[in-house]
């Protein structure tokens, strides 16, 4: 019985920890960005990683993206431009762009 508990604790932790990753991964699918990004590789677009990397000191980096995924852009990233995404709120695109940031 007390392993048993054990577990359940251990897994309800870790859910705790996962739970703000995958949510924010899970917007990211239902909002289409994993169409052309992925966490760790170059699809058409840039890794979240390589974004995290580039914009890690930069402190206006949340604003500055959350409205280019909003508007689109061209020309950071090569010549394939990223759409406009205006189904994308603005507090979704500030969430998307935190979370993307965070994935070090």
């Amino acid at each position: 019985m007390n392993r048993t508990l054990f577990a359940l604790a251990a897994s309800a932790a870790l859910c705790a920890f996962a739970a703000p990753a995958m949510a924010d991964q899970a917007l990211a699918s239902a909002k289409n960005c994993m169409a052309c990004h992925a966490v760790a590789t170059k699809v058409v677009g840039p890794s979240f990683k390589e974004v995290a990397a580039k914009y890690a000191s930069d402190k206006t980096a949340v604003n500055k993206l959350a409205d280019k995924v909003i508007k689109g852009g061209m020309g950071v990233w090569g010549p394939i431009p990223m759409p406009a995404n205006s189904q994308v709120s603005e507090a979704e695109a500030k969430k998307l762009v935190t979370w993307i940031l965070a994935t070090k």
